[in-house]
C-alpha cells in the first residue's frame, strides 16, 4: 500500500505565523485535529488502551492521529516533543496505520490523514551556516517522512516589514468586539466592508476554498500514464539528488523521495480537477521537492545547487521564449502560403506581396503546436510583455493572433 497524503514541515524563525498557518488549515480542511508537540504524548497521538470502571472490560480510544483519518493532523511545537513520542508515530506517518497489542487487544487501527507539523530551530534562530538537521533536533528517520521541508526565515525586507506593519496596524484599527457586534451596538465602518467587499472578490473565500477542498478529495483521482511525463526526468533527478546529499551532508534522500514527487504531482494535477498527470504537473513537482532540499542546505552551497539543478526547472521564461519561436514559425509559415497563393493569382513581385499580406493565426492552432511541446495552458503567454513587445496582439473574440506591421 503507497501513501497517498503528504506531509508537510514548516521550519523557522519565532514570529513567521507558522502557528497561524496551521490554525487556518485547522478551520479551512473539512476534517482536522489540533494538537502542540508539548501537551501531546504517545497515546495521545497513538491510541490508549482503558479499564472501563462499569463493565470492568478494556476498551480502545483513538488518538489524534486516529481521529484525524481521511483528513489533516497539525502538531505545533513539533520539537518539543519526546524522541520516545516522536518514534511512536514513524509507522502512522508512513504505513497509515497504528498497529496495538496492549492488554489483550490486537488490531491496526487506520491513521490516513497528512501531517503538517511546525518546529522551531535550536536555539530560537535558524542558522543558515548550517544545514537543516544541524538546525532541528530530529533524526532522520522522521525527516525522511516529510515530503517537504519548508524553511522559513525572519530576513530584514524594508518593503515586506512596511507592509507588514500596515496590515497589522489596520488590523487593529478595524476591529471590533464581537461582544458589541452580537448585541448590535456596533458595526463595521463603511470603509472596512468596501475594503473586505475588494478583497473579497479577488481572494477566494475560505467556505468555498473548503468546499472545493472537498470536491477535488471526493471526485477526482488522477492517474499517472506513461506517455503525460518524462519518466527518464525524474530518475536522473533522484540520482543527482543522492549523489548531492552524500556530497553536501544535508537532508538525506532516500527512495520515499520518489513517492514524494509522485504523490506532489497527482496533488497538483487534483488541485487542477484532472483525471491524469501531465507534464507540468510533475514539473511542479520537482521545482518544490528542489526548492525543499536546497533551502535546507548551507547557505554557501545554495548557489551551485540551483546551478546544478537548473536544467531540471523549466521556467516560465524558458516556455515564453518556446512559444515565441513557435508562433515566429507560424507566422513565418502562413505568410510564405499567403504569398504563394497570391503570386498565383497575379503577377506581382514577392517583395510587394509581403508587404501587402497580413497573416492571421488561430489560436487553436498554437495551442495545438503547444501541447505537443508539453505546455498546456498559453493563456498567460498571451497576456505577456514578451507577447506585446514581439508585436502580437490576440482578438479574443475571434481567437485570432495578428502581428502588427
Amino acid at each position: 500500500r503507497i501513501r497517498g497524503d503528504v506531509n508537510v514541515l514548516l521550519l523557522g524563525d519565532p514570529g513567521t505565523a507558522k502557528s497561524q498557518l496551521l490554525k487556518y488549515a485547522e478551520n479551512t480542511a473539512p476534517r482536522a485535529v489540533y494538537s502542540t508537540g508539548k501537551g501531546a504524548s504517545a497515546v495521545g497521538l497513538t491510541a490508549s488502551v482503558h479499564k472501563d470502571p462499569i463493565t470492568k472490560e478494556w476498551t480502545l480510544e483513538g488518538g489524534a492521529l486516529v481521529l484525524a483519518d481521511r483528513g489533516v493532523c497539525l502538531i505545533d511545537e513539533f520539537d518539543k516533543m519526546n524522541e520516545q513520542d516522536r518514534t511512536s508515530i514513524h509507522e502512522a506517518m508512513e504505513q497509515q496505520s497504528i498497529s496495538i497489542s496492549k492488554a489483550g487487544i490486537v488490531t491496526s487501527l487506520q491513521a490516513r490523514c497528512a501531517v503538517i507539523a511546525a518546529a522551531n530551530p535550536i536555539g530560537g534562530r535558524y542558522d543558515s551556516s548550517n544545514t537543516l538537521t544541524e538546525n532541528v533536533e530530529l533524526t532522520d528517520p522522521i525527516l525522511q517522512r516529510f515530503d517537504v521541508l519548508c524553511v522559513l526565515q525572519d530576513t530584514v525586507d524594508p518593503v515586506a516589514d512596511e507592509r507588514l506593519a500596515q496590515f497589522v496596524t489596520k488590523s487593529h484599527m478595524r476591529s471590533v468586539p464581537t461582544s458589541e457586534l452580537v448585541r448590535g451596538t456596533a458595526t463595521l465602518s463603511t470603509q472596512t466592508a468596501e475594503n473586505d467587499d475588494t478583497k473579497a472578490s479577488k481572494a477566494i473565500s475560505q467556505d468555498l476554498l473548503r468546499k472545493y477542498i472537498q470536491y477535488a478529495r471526493t471526485n477526482v483521482r488522477p492517474v499517472l500514464r506513461n506517455n503525460t511525463f518524462d519518466q527518464e526526468k525524474v530518475a536522473s533527478l533522484y540520482v543527482a539528488l543522492r549523489k548531492e546529499s552524500a556530497s553536501s551532508g544535508g537532508v538525506p534522500i532516500a527512495v520515499r523521495h520518489i513517492e514524494s514527487i509522485m504523490r506532489m504531482a497527482e496533488a497538483h494535477a487534483k488541485m487542477h480537477l484532472r483525471d491524469y498527470v501531465r507534464d507540468d504537473d510533475m514539473d511542479a513537482s520537482i521545482r518544490m521537492m528542489l526548492t525543499s532540499f536546497i533551502t535546507a542546505q548551507k547557505f554557501s552551497v545554495r548557489r551551485t545547487l540551483q546551478r546544478s539543478f537548473a536544467k531540471f526547472l523549466s521556467s516560465g521564461e524558458d516556455r515564453a521564449h518556446l512559444l515565441l519561436h513557435i508562433l515566429q514559425e507560424m507566422f513565418r509559415n502562413e505568410q510564405m502560403y499567403q504569398v504563394i497563393r497570391q503570386r498565383q493569382r497575379g503577377g506581382e513581385t514577392a517583395a510587394d506581396l509581403l508587404d501587402d499580406v497580413a497573416p492571421e493565426i488561430p489560436l487553436d492552432e498554437l495551442e495545438s503546436r503547444a501541447r505537443d511541446r508539453r505546455i498546456y495552458d498559453v493563456s498567460e503567454f498571451c497576456k505577456s510583455e514578451s507577447f506585446m513587445d514581439a508585436g502580437y496582439i490576440l482578438d479574443e473574440q475571434r481567437k485570432i493572433i495578428t502581428r502588427a506591421m
